[in-house]
This record gives structure tokens, C-alpha cells and sequence, in this order.
């Protein structure tokens, strides 16, 4: 970083969440931010996996990586690179995430205005101190809320909105050979937090067979990370003779990559995962799949999106594997009735 051209004006530092979802759920904050303030920059502090979901924030002015290792306390570096946040000239620092060594930066960085929510007890170190206490409040507003003081109540829900170019998405379905002229449908199967909440392969893939009978020459694209390649080929195995047109690009795209292809899809179904988030500030058609978590809690916010969850008595349990051994939530949940919901989209 070099300060030397920092002290125009203040600036406003935003410390971004860790995970993808969570990344894309911020932005209606940045939007507010940029209302009450037009002409104060806003930088964003993120770490490297979530930094292309903030290329494509228009409000995020620029984006500084944190170059510190996960988990890790590491004072002396966050109190060196505190040093350089100094140069930048913040009036103000919003701490997203909830945990203590995130909100040392911004008090070592002796930036005045410190928002946040209480989190891991970092009173003095958050100076303007919100409260999580709104039962089931969803994330998007639970953001949002630190735009204001901590006595006003959250904001209505807006619809996270990320930026991509139609020329950079031709770009990327020819450089990974999907046809332009084909429809697009894409499936997530995978979750980085853990196996309770993904639909079963077999499910998948009996899915793909439906979409391929009802959308001639359609092209079904399965993204995730590399951990998800396997679930990805089980998918394909799944899909009986629509497998030809499963494409399982599971750890050959980057997120950028998966980010741009996301945009030019016709439909999208998914976990409670960050690409369904992603579909949803897209502005994709999304089928949103929820069996562990709560889709009250992060639900989808596009202008045509449809979730389905079982909402058994055990769910959402919110754990990374199911506690009762069974994974009803999501084993139980059929593909009728996830077609149901699809087809009317795949249709219009």
C-alpha cells in the first residue's frame, strides 16, 4: 500500500466477512455507505477467496488483501499493517466479522469511528456498538444495520447486487468450450461448510435428466471448488442419458470464472452455498436447496427465486454433518419436488 496520495479526503474501511455468501450479503451496507457519503472512498479489507466477489462491487473503491494466515492471532503483523491503514486517512471502519483479532485493526489503526456488532466481547476496540439481538434477523440486514445507529431498527432487505460484463461471460463459456448458443443451467451441488447441506448426487443427477428433456440442447454446468469434483462426477454418473450434457467443471474454474458463467445462466439450483448467493445478486432465476441451515437466516433475493426446505422438526440444526446420522433434511426432499419449482422457470 502507499499512502502518499491517501490524504485528499477520508476514506472508509470495510472489513469484509470470510465467507463468499456472507461477502456478497454486504453490499446493500456498502450501498448505504455510499449513499450518506458520495464522495468518501470506500476500501475493502478481504481475504483472497472472497476478493472477486468484491471486484464486481461497484461501491468497493479498492480492495486491500489481508495478508494474514487463517486462524492466526499473528499481533505483530496486524499491528504493522495497522501502521499502513494509518497513512489512508479513515474517518470510519465497519468490522464485519465477529471475532476479536479483526477488530485490533482498525483500534491499532487509531481510525476514529470503529463500527460493529459486540462479537467476541470488543468493547474499546468497537466504539459504536451494535447488538445482535433481532431473533432470525437474515443476514442482509443484519449488515446493513451498522450503516445506522445501533437504536434504529435494521433496514427492509434489498437485493445484493454484483457486476459483470457480458463480453468478459462470452469470453469464459468459449474459453472452457460451452457453446454461446446453447442454454445454460447451473447446478451447485457442493458446500464448503460441510455434507449436511447438499442434496444427494443421485438427486442431482436425476434432476439433469428432467432439464435435458425439457430444454432441448441445454448445457448443465456443475461448479464448485475442487473439493466438490468428486460429488461433481457423481452427479454426472447420476444423470443416465442426459449425461452428455453435464459438464462438470467442478476445480477448473476460478471464482471469477464461475462468477461470470453464473451471470448467463438461465437457471441456477443450489445448496445454501456462496455461489447460490452469488446467482441471487446475479439476478439469476435461482432454486435454492435448504436442509441443515435456516432459509430464513440467508435466503436467496433474486427477482425469480424459489426455495425449498423440508423444515423437519430436527432442522436447521446448523452443523456440518448431521447430528442424527439420517440427513432427512435433504435425503427426503424428492426430486418431483424440486421440479416443481423448476420447471415453471425452465418453461417461461
Amino acid at each position: 500500500m502507499n499512502g502518499n496520495d491517501m490524504k485528499n479526503g477520508p476514506r472508509t474501511l470495510v472489513i469484509s466477512p470470510n465467507w463468499i455468501g456472507d461477502a456478497v450479503m454486504a453490499q446493500p451496507l456498502l450501498r448505504m455507505l455510499k449513499q450518506q457519503h458520495p464522495e468518501r472512498p470506500i476500501d475493502v479489507l478481504a481475504p483472497p477467496q472472497v476478493v472477486p466477489v468484491w471486484r464486481r462491487i461497484q461501491e468497493a473503491d479498492d480492495i486491500l488483501v489481508t495478508p494474514f494466515r487463517h486462524r492466526a492471532l499473528q499481533l505483530g503483523e496486524r499491528f504493522k499493517y495497522a501502521r499502513l491503514l494509518k497513512e489512508r486517512n479513515y474517518s470510519d471502519a465497519y468490522v464485519l466479522p465477529n471475532t476479536l483479532k479483526y477488530a485490533l485493526i482498525p483500534w491499532l489503526a487509531r481510525i476514529p469511528r470503529r463500527v460493529g456488532y459486540k462479537g467476541e466481547m470488543r468493547y474499546g476496540m468497537v466504539n459504536v456498538m451494535h447488538h445482535d439481538d433481532v431473533p432470525r434477523r437474515s443476514m442482509v440486514p443484519f449488515y446493513s444495520a451498522l450503516a445506522r445507529e445501533p437504536e434504529l431498527p435494521s433496514p427492509r432487505p434489498v437485493r445484493p447486487i454484483l457486476i459483470v460484463g457480458g463480453e468478459e461471460s462470452n469470453d469464459v463459456r468459449a474459453r472452457l468450450g460451452l457453446d454461446l448458443d446453447r442454454p445454460l443451467v447451473v447446478f451447485a451441488p457442493g458446500a464448503e461448510f460441510g455434507i449436511a447441506k447438499r442434496w444427494p448426487p443421485a438427486h442431482y443427477g436425476a434432476l439433469a435428466e428432467r432439464v435435458a428433456h425439457k430444454v432441448p440442447g441445454v448445457q448443465i454446468a456443475l461448479l464448485g471448488s475442487p473439493n466438490d469434483r468428486e460429488t461433481c462426477d457423481q452427479v454426472q454418473e447420476c444423470a443416465g442419458q442426459a449425461a452428455p450434457a453435464v459438464v462438470n467443471l467442478a476445480g477448473q474454474t476460478s471464482l471469477d470464472d464461475a462468477i461470470a458463467l453464473i451471470a448467463q445462466a438461465g437457471a441456477v439450483v443450489s445448496n445454501d452455498s456462496g455461489l447460490l448467493h452469488i446467482a441471487s445478486a446475479l439476478n439469476r432465476p435461482v432454486v435454492a436447496l435448504y436442509g441443515s441451515t435456516d432459509p430464513d437466516y440467508a435466503p436467496p433475493l433474486s427477482d425469480l427465486s424459489r426455495t425449498v426446505s423440508l423444515r423437519l422438526e430436527c432442522s436447521p440444526c446448523r452443523k456440518r454433518e448431521c447430528p442424527l446420522g439420517h440427513h432427512d433434511c435433504m435425503n427426503k426432499m424428492s426430486v418431483d419436488r424440486v421440479w416443481r419449482e423448476l420447471a415453471p422457470i425452465l418453461g417461461g
